[in-house]
């Protein structure tokens, strides 16, 4: 539920800014690259996916053109930046790699690779997406006004719909990277505070682990959320 105007204007500072200026700034800390492979670890200093990344992912590839792979290893994070980061892999036509643990909003950035494998070992986990009670009271009370919500019944059906819409774009997304529609459904079958670890054999089967990816590609989210109305620092807490 990110709201479009904000996301068009972050990708496009991330499109137009000069390489001079990409090149004078440091990778993050969680990026290292290695000959063709781009390595990308949130677990170096017990931290997760976080906005700041989507620049640096973006500057990292701009910088390293050389760059054909994506090593992750990750626990997941914002919902909002695995999304963008997804998006960023397809365009500079990644292969996607987990070296250790892929869970959560990692997927949906493995997912987004071409050629997608795993390490002897490794795990790729999913759950259901979360958003924090603290969030949510604070995305009400900023947005009431806005969208005449009487009573917290009223935002309650506005965010029961609006989960359902998610979680169906959510869907679409994965099925367009080729994963089976009906692996797909299993997905939610872990709750927010679980994780589902399929083996090797399931996930190769269901599509998850694969040589290439067919078809055309949809975006990972659309949002409900009217432009001017929700505010990304709440947004950004769904997990």
């Amino acid at each position: 539920m990110i709201p479009s105007t904000i996301r068009f204007l972050a990708t496009a500072s991330l499109a137009f800014a000069p390489l001079p200026l990409l090149a004078k700034e440091p990778l993050s800390e969680k990026f290292e690259v290695q000959g063709s492979v781009l390595i990308y670890d949130t677990e170096k200093n017990n931290g997760e996916i976080a906005d700041e990344d989507i620049r640096a992912l973006n500057r990292s590839l701009r910088k390293h053109v050389e760059v054909k792979e994506l090593h992750l290893n990750s626990s997941g994070g914002s919902v909002h930046a695995g999304t963008e980061m997804a998006e960023l892999v397809i365009k500079y036509s990644l292969d996607t790699y987990v070296e250790g643990e892929c869970t959560s909003a990692c997927v949906d950035v493995f997912l987004a690779g071409n050629r997608r494998h795993m390490a002897r070992g490794a795990k790729i986990g999913f759950h259901q997406r979360s958003w924090a009670a603290e969030a949510v009271q604070r995305f009400y009370r900023s947005n009431r006004s806005h969208n005449r919500w009487d009573t917290p019944f009223e935002f309650g059906s506005w965010i029961y719909a609006d989960t359902q819409s998610e979680i169906h774009a959510h869907q679409l997304y994965m099925i367009s990277r080729g994963v089976d529609p009906g692996f797909v459904v299993e997905t939610l079958k872990a709750e927010a505070s679980e994780v589902w670890y399929p083996t090797h054999e399931e996930l190769q089967a269901a599509g998850v682990l694969r040589e290439a990816v067919p078809g055309v590609v949809a975006r990972p989210r659309q949002p409900l959320v009217n432009p001017q109305q929700a505010p990304l620092v709440e947004l950004e807490k769904k997990k």
